[in-house]
């Protein structure tokens, strides 16, 4: 019997097959202010949101207001003159009859009712804030765990979910659009295949498919081109490299390996592997010093470089076990209580050249000897003033050392500039074992053994705590928006599919074993996930099995070599995609190179199994 077998529409065609149903349906009809066509959740992804549409007979601005639990938490835009009406309405409550009130400019208007039901998690344990402070305001949080993307007003209420795992970061693009990661898993643990660019609704403009995957973070040029980290997915090592991406379509337009500039090892730190020798997680472009920042986890340290050579500028980071030729790049610390960071996130240049970041501080040290064990541990944003002629450092400001233990994130997390002493400090990777002691471990491997996830969010004002929400389950970062902007919030047409996917890195070596004619083995559970540019095998195995998946179009042959030895994770800053079971493996390959029609076979050991697939290129 053949293996499972699925096929995915991406979410694209989807959206607009729907679309133009909802808009044939609109103007077969005779829909009115009094009487608009509702639809709820049209694009499938967001089920706190809909579309209403009508028509007026003359132009006119509309008003919609969805209606809070109270005064405070109304959300409300108010969209141009038009005499054709298709409104995206956002903010809807889960488990709640919505009211939303349309109303034309001095005009009276419409009350309609969308009633949701049970679709967003339960994961609020408390949201310290008042309304005047945080207005209309939604905090997001993005996923690093089980649960999917949660947006909350000021009294802690969902208002903006999606149900699609879309991980990473999320930005507010200037024409009011989010640019998020997809929800299309590239290779284990967390690289995905780009970027979406997405109305608040729900509807993807566009995806941006990056040849090597994206991971963690992307930042948008003045002339809109997007910085995207990436890697190369066929060298031997990950998440040390950063691309330049034509955002109209999709094109390489410039490439930084960070290898240029640094020596894979030097200033490596606790947590450093030879494969994960940097863990980038964070990129900035300074306007100013035409420079880009990087923070490299894995080396404790944030690296500048110069936007057109590459070149090294300056390194922020504990000096120790680097090498002799890099001292010259770091600082002299100066001034009173001084740190240094430790496997930090998000770092951010200010508007003045201070130099912000969420510093993680995991360890207190790069030597294994030294480490500071979790319940003693504490991490903070941190804001530092750089001199680059005289190459001193200083401390300015900080938020949560004092907090301990208790806001300690071994991993994730994220700090926001909103302007002078204006700070958001998101401490997403809050992790508890089984007996309440603050873990050892990240916050996948500490749920996995039975253990609690926390994420904390403040904002501090002029030293004065704002805001604060805490959730359970890690966050990775967080980020501040409303859900209307002053452009355009819905555009109707099919979206893009730009860029494309490196082909998958194949197996040179041949292994003798000829076919046997039997099915896979039941005991492997294995399926077939298949997408228009790449296909994913879950399967189970024994650990050490030799384990190879072959496509074979008569002498084509096409072969991948699928591990099944454990391997530690040192870092795991997106958990969604992790099974508790680890003899589960989810391996993915892309259709780049391929054409026609595959036999998809597996070897086991000394024998190659049929799965009754054919994959078509």
């Amino acid at each position: 019997m053949a293996i499972g077998y699925t096929h995915l529409e991406h979410w694209i065609p989807k959206q607009a097959e729907a679309e133009k149903a909802m808009l044939e349906e609109f103007e077969k009809g005779n829909y009115t202010l009094q009487n608009p066509l509702v639809k709820y959740n049209p694009y499938f992804i967001n089920p706190l949101a809909a579309v209403v549409l009508f028509k007026t007979e003359k132009a006119t601005a509309i008003t919609v207001t969805v209606k809070g639990k109270t005064k405070p938490a109304d959300i409300s835009h108010t969209f141009p003159k038009a005499t054709t009406h298709i409104l995206p309405i956002l903010g809807l409550y889960a488990n709640y009859n919505n009211t939303v009130e349309i109303k034309p400019y001095r005009s009276e208007g419409v009350t309609i009712h969308i009633e949701v039901g049970d679709v967003v998690p339960d994961i609020l344990e408390y949201c310290d804030t008042t309304p005047e402070y945080f207005q209309d305001n939604i905090m997001i949080l993005s996923p690093s765990g089980l649960f999917s993307p949660c947006g909350f007003d000021y009294a802690g209420d969902i208002r903006w979910h999606l149900t699609a795992m879309c991980v990473f970061d999320y930005k507010r693009l200037r024409n009011g659009n989010l640019l998020i990661g997809t929800d299309r898993l590239l290779k284990m643990p967390y690289y995905m295949s780009g970027l979406y660019e997405m109305s608040p609704v729900g509807k993807i403009y566009k995806e941006y498919r990056i040849p090597g995957g994206y991971h963690h973070d992307q930042f948008e040029m003045e002339d809109g081109n997007l910085l995207v980290l990436t890697e190369d997915l066929r060298s031997e090592t990950v998440e040390d490299m950063c691309v330049l991406i034509d955002r109209q379509t999709g094109e390489v337009l410039k490439t930084w390996d960070y290898k240029n500039c640094l020596t894979p090892g030097d200033g490596a730190g606790v947590s450093y592997t030879d494969e994960d020798w940097f863990h980038n997680n964070a990129v900035w472009y300074d306007k100013n010093t035409n420079s880009l920042t990087f923070s490299g986890r894995h080396i404790d340290s944030m690296i500048n470089i110069d936007y057109e050579t590459g070149k090294l500028n300056w390194i922020i980071g504990d000096p120790r076990n680097w090498s002799e030729e890099k001292q010259k790049y770091f600082f002299k610390p100066v001034g009173n209580d001084f740190e240094w960071q430790y496997e930090q996130h998000a770092n951010v240049i200010t508007p003045n050249g201070d130099v912000m970041c969420f510093d993680n501080h995991h360890n207190d040290t790069k030597f294994e000897a030294e480490k500071r064990p979790a319940y003693k541990s504490y991490s903070r944003g941190v804001r530092y003033r750089i001199d680059t002629d005289k190459m001193e450092i200083e401390q300015v400001w900080q938020y949560g050392r004092g907090r301990g233990a208790e806001f300690f994130s071994p991993y994730i997390c994220n700090v926001e500039y909103y302007n002078e002493g204006h700070y958001l400090v998101h401490s997403g990777g809050i992790a508890y074992d089984k007996d309440g002691v603050p873990s050892e471990a990240l916050g996948p491997y500490a749920a996995m053994s039975g253990g609690s996830q926390y994420a904390i969010t403040c904002e501090v004002y002029n030293d004065k705590k704002m805001y604060e929400l805490k959730v359970k389950g890690n966050f990775y970062r967080a980020e501040k928006l409303k859900l209307y902007c002053d452009g355009i919030n819905l555009e109707m047409g099919e979206g893009k599919i730009l860029g494309y996917l490196n082909d998958t890195k194949e197996m040179d070596t041949e292994i003798p074993v000829e076919a046997c004619g039997e099915m896979l083995p039941e005991e492997c559970n294995a399926r077939i996930e298949d997408e228009i540019d790449k296909f994913t095998l879950f399967s189970r195995f024994v650990k050490g099995d030799l384990v190879m998946l072959m496509l074979e179009q008569g002498e084509e042959v096409h072969r991948y070599y699928i591990s099944t030895t454990a391997t530690p994770n040192k870092a795991m800053c997106c958990g969604s995609f992790l099974d508790t079971d680890d003899r589960n493996i989810r391996f993915g390959v892309t259709k780049t190179g391929l054409s026609g029609t595959y036999d998809v076979r597996i070897i086991i050991n000394d024998k190659k199994y049929e799965t009754g697939v054919q994959i078509k290129a």
